[in-house]
């Protein structure tokens, strides 16, 4: 007992910043469960077996949508794409945990990923029960913030019509902050020139994540409909990455080299 409450207070600190968001987003995905008038049971059931928030978000359209099982399997396989390559790298750090590699397997997450792959554990702490705490942890942040908007959504005075704009504007979030990080990157592709082409493509370089992120929906959308887009939408943007990957990878050696040289 002793282990396991030291292994829980040494995982508990780096779980505390991400409470933050999943109680805001978990409470958001609840809320607006409310308004499309689904008992509490379902977004917690969908939280339990999903887990995946941004796929919780889209499955509320597909269960008030046509039967579609095939769309709604392509869709998640989209969607959640990215588990398949950082999933590969922790295969090393969950060898000989026994029966917590399911579990931990199941309730990877990008949080959990980058607690999981990037704090050092102490040696006096079970390496496989700091996991189980981190994945417990976040679970419970991500439950208590459904249940916290759906019992919310009934009390509140104003109407919540709209509320799920709400993930539209996470993806917007996250296309800003992209955006900025990437603005820091300029110059970390070729070198300069005196070429006025080769200098903007090169200053154009770092931007591509998003602009990739930003126009190939925006093509999709006009070409497929809104009913339609977002399978295309999510294969060609997976396409164009694993296309672009190399020269994007070299960018992101040549930005931490030249932060390197500055320090």
């Amino acid at each position: 007992m002793t282990l396991l409450r030291t292994t829980f207070r040494t995982a508990l600190p780096p779980t505390l910043p991400i409470a933050a968001g999943f109680l805001f987003f978990g409470g958001s995905y609840g809320l607006l469960m409310h308004a499309k008038g689904f008992p509490i049971v379902y977004p917690l059931a969908m939280g339990y077996v999903i887990f995946a928030g941004s796929m919780e978000f889209v499955t509320v359209n597909l269960l008030l949508s046509p039967f579609a099982p095939w769309a709604a399997f392509l869709l998640a396989i989209m969607v959640n794409a990215r588990h398949l390559f950082y999933g590969l790298s922790m295969l090393d750090k969950f060898r000989g945990l026994g029966w917590k590699k399911p579990y931990l397997i199941f309730t990877m997450i990008d949080e959990t990923f980058a607690i999981d792959s990037s704090v050092h554990i102490p040696t006096s702490v079970d390496r496989g029960w700091f996991m189980m705490f981190v994945s417990a942890l976040c679970r419970s942040y991500w439950f208590g913030g459904i249940a916290v908007g759906w019992l919310a959504g009934g009390v509140l005075p104003f109407d919540t019509k709209g509320i799920e704009f709400v993930l539209a504007a996470l993806f917007l979030s996250i296309l800003l902050e992209q955006w900025d990080d990437d603005r820091n990157r300029k110059g970390a592709g070729r070198s300069r020139s005196h070429s006025a082409i080769v200098n903007f493509v090169d200053s154009a370089w770092p931007h591509v994540p998003a602009l990739v992120g930003l126009l190939v929906p925006t093509t999709c959308l006009m070409l497929f409909g809104p009913d339609r887009f977002m399978i295309p939408a999510m294969v060609l943007m997976l396409v164009a990455f694993l296309i672009l990957r190399t020269r994007l990878e070299d960018v992101d050696d040549e930005h931490g080299i030249q932060n390197g040289e500055e320090q």
